[in-house]
């Protein structure tokens, strides 16, 4: 698989409370979307960002990180081939995005995602 980006996933009680550290303190001014559970700020300088999630819109786990792919098919067979556990299918979300959760041998539930072009 080829990861395109990763963005961490910061798990916050409330997004409009935790904003204001995220984009005042560290300076991440750039809402690019907020889908009032998981919203990503992003510094308007450089590739700096972060999520924060309240919990997972339709995954039965928040997922600590995504990795942004361009095969995002190719990935979901290799996970299974390898015997990963899947988190949470290969879905196209209704917000736009195709993904699914795939747990690391540590523990950790990786949101792997793909977006249409």
């Amino acid at each position: 698989m080829r990861s395109l980006r990763i963005t961490t996933n910061l798990p916050v009680a409330d997004i409009d409370e935790a904003k204001s550290f995220y984009a005042d303190f560290l300076g991440l001014k750039t809402e690019e979307f907020n889908l009032g559970w998981v919203a990503r700020y992003a510094s308007p300088d450089s590739d700096a960002h972060v999520q924060l999630v309240t919990g997972d819109a339709t995954a039965p786990e928040d997922s600590v990180i995504s990795v942004h792919t361009d095969d995002l098919e190719g990935a979901y067979a290799e996970a299974q081939r390898q015997g990963y556990e899947i988190v949470h299918p290969l879905t196209t979300e209704a917000w736009g995005v195709r993904r699914f959760f795939v747990r690391a041998p540590d523990g950790n539930v990786i949101n792997i995602v793909g977006h249409k072009d």
